[in-house]
């Protein structure tokens, strides 16, 4: 190789080597991430996730999410119960020769489709105004007839019912067939309204169940019901029960094997299931002692008296290289909305350089081969 043919060979290895620190990377480093968290005025508050840690965030605020209660189970009557909105269809039957309700050929009184008012009552002729609501066909039958006995002795009341909106409820999407159920009884619940409407619709992801009360709602997941019947409530008539797909998120970036939005796929979701979500990281370029979590409070979560972090802008690290690392890892929960982040390896840049320089070697020892 000639002496040109060399300076021209390290000139450009010098190039290289210069470049390398401006090298292009998929993802920060960690100290490139945290750096400024020791400043006066940052506003990130950074917390190693640690066994010690755990039983600290437990208490602090959920983020991403609105928290709903809901209703356990509670015994209900099997017989139908009359309710506003209900039709009564009666017939008063009287075989005396001068009756005030029939004529010497018909015997029966008919008085249809009596609507239950809001108040609860139905008016009968003799009798005015009687209030049924809150009771049994039967027990509505009995007390009709009780007042009419003063007025037509020999009256026999025979009572139908007819279920209004007041004795239904409404399967609001996410079943197989949505619409009106009217409840057949007292002792109707969630998991019977949804049998009635088909079943949940296949497909859909970690299913949640809301149940809209007057001006409330409850919610909780398919997969809690099913495996507690405590929570297998009754329900109302107006209420209305609406199944919907986990609308609950996490992002991933940097080196994990997919960086994406994932969908909850169950109610709980731990760091390390997050991560088996994404398809772990990268092992070419990731840095185990670097996985950080990105999460944003709300200002209430950081004011005076609550339990909350420092800060409103939140990392928390993970080292899944160590077994507490792994086991605590296991133990936090993943929030709606969390950007799970992959950190690059200090090393990816030093196989680089080392890969560059021989390359570099090896274009001084190709030339030299030529040159001979």
């Amino acid at each position: 190789m000639s002496l040109s043919q060399k300076h021209f060979v390290f000139v450009l290895l010098f190039l290289t080597l210069s470049a390398c620190s401006g090298l292009p990377r998929g993802a920060a480093i960690e100290r490139e991430v945290l750096k400024t968290q020791d400043e006066p005025t940052t506003d990130i508050a950074v917390y190693p996730v640690t066994r010690a840690f755990l039983p600290i965030v437990a208490e602090w605020p959920r983020t991403g999410q609105r928290s709903y209660s809901w209703i356990g189970s509670s015994g209900g009557s099997d017989a139908q119960i009359i309710r506003p909105g209900d039709s009564l269809n009666v017939l008063i039957w009287d075989s005396s020769e001068n009756s005030l309700l029939t004529s010497a050929e018909q015997r029966v009184a008919t008085l249809p489709a009596i609507r239950v008012s809001e108040a609860g009552t139905v008016y009968l002729p003799y009798i005015g105004k009687v209030r049924v609501s809150g009771r049994t066909p039967d027990s509505a039958r009995a007390l009709i007839q009780r007042m009419l006995e003063p007025i037509v002795p020999s009256a026999q009341v025979q009572l139908a019912m007819a279920e209004g909106r007041g004795n239904s409820v409404d399967l609001v999407g996410g079943v197989s067939s949505p619409g009106n159920v009217v409840l057949p009884d007292n002792n109707f619940t969630v998991l019977a309204a949804l049998s009635s409407g088909g079943g949940v619709s296949t497909g859909l992801n970690n299913p949640q169940i809301k149940l809209v009360r007057g001006s409330n709602i409850y919610a909780t997941s398919i997969s809690r019901l099913y495996d507690n019947p405590q929570l297998d409530t009754r329900l109302q008539g107006g209420d209305k029960v609406i199944v919907e797909e986990d609308r609950r998120y996490f992002l991933s970036l940097g080196a994990a094997g997919n960086e994406a939005q994932f969908k909850f796929n169950r109610d709980d979701i731990s760091a390390l299931d997050a991560m088996s979500i994404v398809g772990g990281i990268n092992d070419f370029r990731a840095n185990p002692q670097g996985i950080l979590i990105l999460r944003e409070y709300p200002t209430s979560a950081v004011s005076a008296g609550v339990r909350g972090p420092r800060k409103t802008r939140v990392v928390f690290t993970l080292d899944l290289t160590t077994s507490d690392g792994l086991f605590s890892a296991r133990n936090f929960n993943i929030h709606s909305g969390d950007l799970v982040l992959a950190t690059e390896s200090p090393l990816t840049n030093t196989r680089t350089i080392i890969g560059l320089v021989g390359s570099a070697f090896g274009i001084i020892n190709a030339a030299s081969g030529l040159s001979n």
